[in-house]
Parts: C-alpha cells; sequence; structure tokens
C-alpha cells in the first residue's frame, strides 16, 4: 500500500484565447492560483512536474515563480501530458520522498486542428498524405464505425455537444460560454462527417496547477483537500485501434482507456456504479460516447439511451464533463488533463457554483472521476474522493 495523497491547492487560467498572456505565464498565473488556495509559497513546494506542447519547458517557470533549486521534470505526453504530470507527483508524494509537490500544464496552440507530422509516431509520410494525420479526420472515421456496430445516432452526437455547450454556459473558465441548441449543432457545417464543427473541440490556451500533499502535512497544514484514491497510466495493448494507427487490425484488440480505468477502479477498491461525478476525454463528441463505455459506465450502444434520457446532464445519475469538457473549455493539450481533475477538486470541494452536482446523498458529491486519451494511444485515470 503507498501513502494517501492529498490534493489541497487548484488553481486554473481561463482556456480559450489570452493575446497579453504567453502559454508559460498562464501556467504561472495558475501556480499562483493555487499557491493562494493552499496557503502555501512558492519556497514550500518541494518537487514539480509539469508539461505544454506549444509554450516550451515547463521548468522555465522557475524564471518567474523564484530560483529555489527544487527538482522539476518536464513531462510529454500528447494529450495525456496533464494526467501523467499529476500520476509523478502523486507516486513522488506516496513514496514517502517529499511532502509538497506541483502538478501543472499549460499551452496556447495557433488556430486550426492538431496536424501532426508522421515521423514524430514512428510513421512513413504516406500515412500523413492521404490525411489521417489531421485528427478532425481520423476521429471522425472511428466514431463512423463506432456508430454503424453500436447503432449510434447523429442525435446522439448532437446531444453531447449540446451538454457540453450547457455546461460551458456555467462554468467561468470555460471557453464557449454560450448555450446551443440541437437543431444548431446538426445542421452546422460540416467538419469530417459525421461531425460538425460543434461537434469538436478546439486548440487553445490555459494552464492548470495543483498543489499535491502527503496526508501528514495536510494535516499539519489543516488543508481542506480530497484524497487521490488511485491514478492508472496505461498504453495501448496489441491490435488497438488507436489515433495514428495505419490499419484495423482484424482481431478485436483491448483498449488502453478499458485497461486504464480497470486498474483505477481496482487500485480504488470500487466500481463504476460509486462514482458521482465524471470528466471523459471529449476532443469529439464521438470521443465522449466511446469513452462512457471503455471507462465502464455503459455498455457500447447504450449511449443512445443516456443521452435521450439526460443520465449523464449535471442533474442526471452520472454527471458527465460538468464544466463543459474539451468541446466547451477548448484543448491546450498540457492543460487539458488537469482541468478535469481540477473541476473534480471543486465538485468534491462544493465550490462549483452554478454548475455544482448534488451528489448521490443531496450534499454533493464524494467520488470523482477523470479520463484523458493521448496519441499515439494511452490513457490516464484518477480517483478522487472527499
Amino acid at each position: 500500500m503507498t501513502a494517501p495523497v492529498h490534493i489541497i491547492g487548484a488553481g486554473i487560467h481561463p482556456f480559450g484565447r489570452t493575446q497579453e498572456r504567453s502559454g508559460r505565464e498562464q501556467g504561472v498565473y495558475a501556480v499562483r492560483q493555487a499557491l493562494e488556495d493552499a496557503g502555501l509559497e512558492w519556497s514550500d513546494i518541494e518537487c514539480a512536474y509539469g508539461g505544454s506542447s506549444a509554450s516550451g519547458s515547463a521548468d522555465i517557470m522557475v524564471n518567474e515563480l523564484g530560483l529555489t533549486s527544487l527538482p522539476f521534470t518536464n513531462v510529454a505526453n500528447g494529450c495525456a501530458t496533464g494526467g501523467s504530470a499529476l500520476a509523478a507527483a502523486q507516486q513522488a508524494i506516496a513514496s514517502g520522498m517529499y511532502d509538497l509537490a506541483l502538478a501543472v500544464g499549460f499551452d496556447k496552440h495557433p488556430r486550426g486542428a492538431f496536424n501532426a507530422k508522421p515521423s514524430d509516431y514512428g510513421l512513413p509520410e504516406w500515412y500523413g498524405q492521404t490525411g489521417m494525420m489531421l485528427t478532425t479526420q481520423f476521429f471522425a472515421l472511428k466514431i463512423q464505425r463506432y456508430m454503424q456496430l453500436h447503432g449510434i445516432s447523429r442525435e446522439t452526437l448532437g446531444r453531447v455537444a449540446v451538454k457540453a455547450f450547457r455546461n460551458g454556459a456555467k462554468t467561468p473558465h470555460a471557453w464557449r460560454r454560450s448555450e446551443i441548441d440541437l437543431e444548431t449543432v446538426l445542421n452546422a457545417p460540416v467538419i469530417n462527417d459525421p461531425l460538425t464543427k460543434y461537434m469538436f473541440c478546439a486548440p487553445a490556451e490555459g494552464g492548470v496547477a495543483l498543489i499535491l500533499a502527503s496526508e501528514k502535512k495536510a494535516r499539519e497544514l489543516g488543508a481542506r483537500g480530497v484524497r487521490i484514491s488511485t491514478i492508472s497510466v496505461r498504453t495501448r495493448p496489441p491490435d488497438s485501434f488507436e489515433v495514428f494507427q495505419p490499419a484495423v487490425s482484424i482481431n478485436d484488440g483491448g483498449k488502453p482507456t478499458v485497461l486504464a480505468s480497470q486498474a483505477a477502479f481496482e487500485g480504488a477498491g470500487m466500481g463504476p456504479e460509486d462514482i458521482e461525478v465524471a470528466q471523459l476525454q471529449d476532443t469529439e463528441s464521438g470521443a465522449e460516447i466511446m469513452h462512457m463505455a471503455e471507462n465502464g459506465f455503459c455498455k457500447d450502444g447504450e449511449q443512445e439511451e443516456w443521452l435521450t434520457n439526460g443520465w449523464s446532464n449535471s442533474d442526471g445519475k452520472l454527471p458527465v464533463n460538468t464544466d463543459g469538457g474539451c468541446l466547451a473549455c477548448g484543448e491546450p493539450i498540457g492543460a487539458s488533463g488537469l482541468r478535469q481533475v481540477y473541476e473534480n477538486v471543486e465538485q468534491l470541494r462544493g465550490r462549483a457554483g452554478e454548475r455544482q452536482v448534488p451528489g448521490k446523498d443531496g450534499n454533493g458529491p464524494r467520488t470523482g472521476y477523470s479520463h484523458v486519451y493521448g496519441a499515439p494511444g494511452l490513457s490516464a485515470v484518477a480517483i478522487l474522493e472527499r
């Protein structure tokens, strides 16, 4: 058994576009907010883990925060960068080496879809020449296949987006803060069939910081935090069908999200039925639908009933993406996974304002689940408890 670890400070820089601040400056903003939340100074932090995809090395933040000579490790793991930074910080404290750690992520992406180089992922140039490195195209093909296999309608894709923008309208850190009706979502310009422009997230800007403490230190500080029950990170197994994969196997392989989810539930000693609020990777509407099943919250094909009945709404039996997710917040790669955990911290501490969910007993949720997925096929899951 590892020692308990708590999140005692949380900070966020609003997502979207902030012309006057660089990505790193947005990360610094989030760190200072988290320090204030925890009642700490930068000099109190004993180690740090952070990442960015487009805004330089995270460790350069010490130029603004202070040169305290702490060990600061840069993390790069695609969209799972934030989740991986959190896992590293949690492990550093659970090992007994440190009592206070920082997990931070930030980014500032240019406009337009992500379009990586094939060589960066061990792929030949022909893969990029087909257009498959353009993530919108890959995700559209993947959800087309899933819809045909499991009877998911285009209206269900639209309902995911409607829910996201409704939640985002109540979220101060969200980028898209206007509700959009189902007809508008479905009739919007198609980016890649079957997904319209309102069914995709956009590369964005933002920063998130979380301060972690050992149980001894949290008690010493009198901190009101939440406990990290477990964190699990898994990469793709054989025959899985993941982003930037040049072919679909004839075998029905496993999935990194399924593996990470199963390991997380086992580590926490609980099951999907015990989760009261969940943040799932939703780079586009189809991703949330597929990840509902991959994380064990429903069976393949049941999402049609879930979305029709509003079961994943904020007042439903399992609120999903309560701050609007990537669809409403956008996706700064380094910060996105930590935003999910930030949202669960706010929900479990009863600080979510208009978007606060009631929980099973009406006194707020006691458990929070976050899942992030990154190219070329890795997932991180974190379960928090109040």
